[in-house]
């Protein structure tokens, strides 16, 4: 979880093709209203992110079904949001992915292709409630390689 940006989905890649664990990329899931709000300038809601939040909660009652692990990106900027998402869930883990404004700003002025532009950001920031310690985050800072941040993950997680 983090903001736009932040490298959800870089660091979810590493993980996913270290551990061999399923991967979902969040923003796949999201129905063409909002990616063309979003891609609009305009923020989304918390109307149209809670069908979303559904979908990535169905998601990952799938794998727990199955005995699988996953790794799921999305962006869970409030607790509520990440209620939906761990709730009832105990071996489901928040893994925070936190940066400073300019950095995570220098990152999305370099990104190209992604229907969230640079200036949400500031929408995503006012947004963000970082998770408290109840919900047993896994917080890291993404100022360092992708290599170092995949591997803190994994010893917190114990892959």
């Amino acid at each position: 979880m983090g903001v736009s940006g932040v490298g959800k989905t870089t660091i979810a890649e590493a993980l996913a093709a270290r551990t061999g664990w399923a991967y979902l990329e969040g923003d796949a899931l999201h129905p063409p209203e909002n990616v063309a709000k979003m891609a609009g300038g305009t923020p989304l809601d918390d109307a149209d992110r809670a069908p979303w939040l559904r979908i990535i909660a169905g998601r990952i009652d799938a794998w727990r079904a199955l005995g699988e692990n996953g790794i799921v990106t999305c962006s869970a900027l409030k607790r509520r949001y990440r209620d939906v998402l761990v709730g009832g869930r105990p071996e489901v883990r928040i893994v925070f992915l936190s940066g400073s404004h300019s950095v995570v700003g220098e990152r999305l002025d370099a990104r190209k292709g992604h229907f969230m532009p640079p200036g949400l950001l500031d929408s995503q920031f006012a947004a963000l409630e970082p998770p408290a310690a109840d919900e047993h985050p896994i917080e890291v800072s993404v100022d360092r390689p992708v290599g170092e941040i995949v591997a803190a993950i994994m010893a917190r997680v114990g892959a």
